[in-house]
């Protein structure tokens, strides 16, 4: 038995170096200039720690072996010394400061967003992030890409998988970057570890960080604040491009947003058939609301209320108040104000869904133009 354990031990030592990939007890060096000097200080001071063990621990086992009973040692008799006590004071002291001065030269450098070439905004809200590129005109809403399917094991997990996102952040490389985040509910916390970013998404507060990559690539992390139910569905994919190409993409951005919200003003003439509505509806319903109230409907009693059978989505009367609550969300809910972040069109049905699935059969559609009067308060 003890054979087969020493085996064992010495199969799962020598073959660390294969498990490399999959195994890592140390930080990521990371990929700018910022994350190697947190890598390297981090690295100093284990040194140093691992110095002192050896001192410390070193002298004790000489000390225990050497002075022994069994040789016959008489342990000594004294109080005090002023010699000892100042050396073991001056020791720890010089090495304190030894460690504080890399330290302090890399904790100021992180927390310096001055000088830099793009800004952009990051808001987190459960479960989700909003990127504003500020004078720009580009913003968007970046959602966990991984399916139900493979969170419920009914499909093959993918490389990425909970690491992946609809709309990544997309940057360039070779400049400072500096983010400005925030939050629009709870405490959630930005995290990218090959920059060597991590800031708290306060809400009411807006924290800075930067960031300049030297590299190309795609980095990822994810939200390192415990957010509420779904904060491990809350990741982030950064994109770093060169400048010709994030410039090309960026255009496209515009563009499409543009396009887009033009799209949206010749809505508001439309009238869209039931069928279309409750088809874009159910999508919607699945990937952004099926999380809280449930894909059936039925929500998560004491946390989050049913829509199938009662409430606002099976009252006539209650239509206007229905398109209220998901515009604008519910104050001192969990609630979100949706209106910001999905268009007219998929608002529409959406809530055309929840007045006609699950047997509430209102036989009620919301058109883009009843959602166009919510926002403006009319």
């Amino acid at each position: 038995m003890v054979r087969k354990l020493i085996g064992s031990s010495g199969l799962i030592l020598f073959s660390a170096p294969l498990l490399g990939e999959t195994i890592q007890l140390n930080m990521t060096p990371g990929v700018t200039a910022i994350s190697q000097d947190v890598f390297g200080l981090h690295m100093t001071i284990l040194y140093i720690c691992i110095a002192i063990g050896v001192v410390v621990f070193g002298a004790m086992f000489w000390s225990i072996f050497h002075h022994r009973k069994s040789k016959g040692a008489v342990a000594a008799s004294f109080h005090e010394s002023t010699k000892v006590e100042i050396i073991w004071t001056l020791i720890p002291f010089v090495i304190l400061i030894l460690m504080a001065i890399p330290a302090t030269k890399t904790l100021l450098a992180m927390e310096d967003p001055s000088k830099s070439d793009l800004t952009i905004q990051v808001t987190g809200s459960q479960w989700k992030w909003h990127y504003r590129y500020f004078d720009q005109d580009v913003e968007f809403y970046s959602h966990l890409a991984t399916s139900a399917a493979q969170i419920d094991n009914l499909r093959p997990k993918r490389a990425n998988y909970l690491l992946e996102v609809d709309y990544p952040l997309v940057v360039p490389i070779g400049k400072k970057i500096r983010f400005l985040i925030t939050s629009q509910d709870v405490i959630h916390s930005w995290w990218v570890p090959a920059f060597a970013v991590k800031k708290d998404a306060n809400p009411g507060f807006i924290n800075e960080a930067w960031t300049r990559i030297d590299e190309p690539g795609i980095y990822r992390g994810q939200c390192a604040e415990l957010c509420g139910k779904d904060h491990g569905f809350m990741p982030i994919v950064v994109i770093a491009k060169p400048q010709a190409e994030y410039d090309q993409w960026l255009q496209q951005t515009q563009a499409t947003q543009r396009q887009a919200r033009e799209q949206e003003q010749q809505l508001l003439d439309m009238v869209m058939p039931m069928d279309e509505l409750m088809a874009l509806g159910e999508k919607t319903y699945n990937s952004r609301c099926a999380m809280c109230h449930q894909a059936n409907g039925e929500g998560i009693p004491g946390a989050f209320p049913a829509l199938a059978g009662q409430g606002v989505s099976i009252d006539p009367k209650q239509k206007t108040e229905h398109i209220k609550i998901v515009v604008h969300g519910s104050t001192g809910t969990a609630m979100q104000a949706f209106g910001p972040q999905l268009s007219l069109k998929e608002l529409a049905a959406v809530i055309t869904y929840e007045r006609n699935a699950w047997g509430n059969n209102t036989k009620e559609t919301v058109q883009a133009a009843d959602i166009e009067a919510i926002k403006k308060g009319q």
